[in-house]
């Protein structure tokens, strides 16, 4: 959408609304472009072990009525179900599709072990990206001692190919581990070492970190990941960044896309992949559940970068306050929920600011989130806003109480790239916790 300003300049809003690209269960997309034609895979749904559709644009896409994967390696229990999967599931999930050669697709898939009762990594082939794919007859990865293996993805480099995935631990009070190894040019056997990059490890992850997608950008190889149980809106999409390989990644200290990043239109979004869209920009693929969280639908959204940073359009970007520039204030370790468990108070004098260094790719009026607590004896507070050195009003503040974390919104004008946006002494007296710009 383009709006006019008063000084006549066009520019482009934030974003289009975000509704689904593929509005039925279609969880855990897998993309692949194949010609003009990207072909997407999802988990077992509707009867079928792997459903899948085709579109030109990743926007207008055609659910296809077969089975892309209608039978089961010999190792895999096809009568297997996972009841949270809903009526008819086969317990089949997570496909990763790639080209192995001009005529030769591979297939991971997720299915259960007949042998040891977990989850285990097969591997199928077909000569189009239509399939149907043939099973092999034994697993490619099965780890049942480490709680099995899940979620695999394929990522490519220098000629080699190498395969990511989970070991399923939090079936069995184990950790979660995201891994790597370098598989054979075919894709059917796995060699040389594995590397475990990532475990969960924050409050927003809960008990597992799993569907690993890696993405390499500007030189620095970008590890996206789901986390948290995936059957409601808690679950989330992460990242980690690293200068090499295999490591070691650095995870960003706040999630990437959450229920509350797109303000409840997309719930529990995770199960993303990356693909390169036909105007040659990045786009993240993912699902999320419909309104009554009976089934996930699939949303595609761009993705732009600050530097090694993924921005997704139309999800929240958050900046912590103790990450910003601040002076005759302070930070401090809060209780009450605090985002970060760290806020930034004594915002009390003249010259007191907080600035947040802010980057948007494209200009326009964006939402500015302000999550504050206020305990002043004096009932509302606020902030003065400024916005690259321009006044902007104010932030005004409801009286919550002191570490009693809210947040208030109202509309900013940016220009493209990095914008400051500045905090300073207003009526009576509140304490920043974090900002979110979307």
């Amino acid at each position: 959408m383009i709006r006019l300003l008063a000084a006549a300049a066009l520019v482009l809003t934030t974003a289009a609304p975000i509704s689904p690209v593929i509005d039925q269960n279609f969880a855990d997309p897998d993309v692949m472009k194949v010609g003009g034609t990207y072909y997407a895979y999802a988990t077992n749904s509707d009867g079928r072990n792997i459903k899948w559709a085709t579109s030109t644009d990743l926007v207008s896409w055609t659910v296809q009525a077969t089975d892309a994967l209608p039978t089961l390696g010999a190792w895999a229990d096809p009568t297997w179900s996972f009841p949270p999967g809903g009526p008819g599931d086969h317990g089949v999930w997570a496909p990763e599709v790639f080209a192995a050669g001009p005529r030769s697709f591979v297939m991971w898939y997720t299915a259960h072990d007949r042998a040891s009762g977990k989850q285990c990594i097969g591997a199928a082939t077909a000569t189009t990206p239509r399939g149907p794919f043939e099973p092999q007859d034994t697993a490619l990865v099965c780890t049942p001692e480490i709680g099995g293996a899940i979620d695999a993805s394929s990522y490519t480099e220098n000629g080699r190919r190498y395969i990511l995935w989970k070991n399923d631990g939090n079936c069995c009070a184990q950790d979660t581990w995201l891994r790597l190894q370098q598989v054979s040019a075919d894709g059917l056997r796995r060699v040389g070492a594995e590397t475990q990059l990532i475990k969960q490890n924050k409050p927003f992850e809960g008990i597992l970190v799993e569907a690993p997608t890696l993405w390499k950008h500007a030189g620095t190889y970008v590890l996206f990941y789901s986390a948290n149980f995936f059957g409601d809106d808690r679950y989330v999409s992460g990242y980690a960044t690293s200068p090499s390989l295999r490591g070691p990644y650095t995870k960003a200290a706040s999630p990437l896309m959450t229920t509350d990043a797109f303000a409840g239109a997309v719930r529990g979004p995770g199960g993303q992949d990356v693909v390169t869209g036909p105007d040659g920009k990045d786009r993240i693929v993912f699902h999320g559940w419909n309104p009554d969280f009976t089934y996930r639908a699939v949303y595609s959204r761009r993705l732009d970068w600050q530097g090694s940073r993924p921005i997704v359009e139309g999800a929240k970007v958050r900046y912590e306050a103790e990450d910003a520039a601040f002076t005759r204030a302070n930070a401090r370790y809060a209780a009450g929920g605090a985002s970060n468990g760290v806020v930034v108070g004594g915002i009390d004098f003249a010259d007191s600011r907080v600035s947040f260094s802010v980057y948007v790719p494209r200009a326009g009026d964006y939402r500015l989130f302000t999550r504050y607590a206020n305990g002043s004896d004096g009932g509302a507070a606020d902030h003065t806003l400024t916005v690259n050195g321009a006044a902007a009003g104010t932030v005004d503040y409801p009286v919550t109480g002191w570490d009693n974390w809210q947040t208030t919104e109202r509309t900013v004008t940016l220009k493209s790239g990095t914008n400051t946006i500045s905090y300073g002494k207003g009526v009576n007296f509140a304490e920043l916790d974090a900002i979110d710009v979307a």
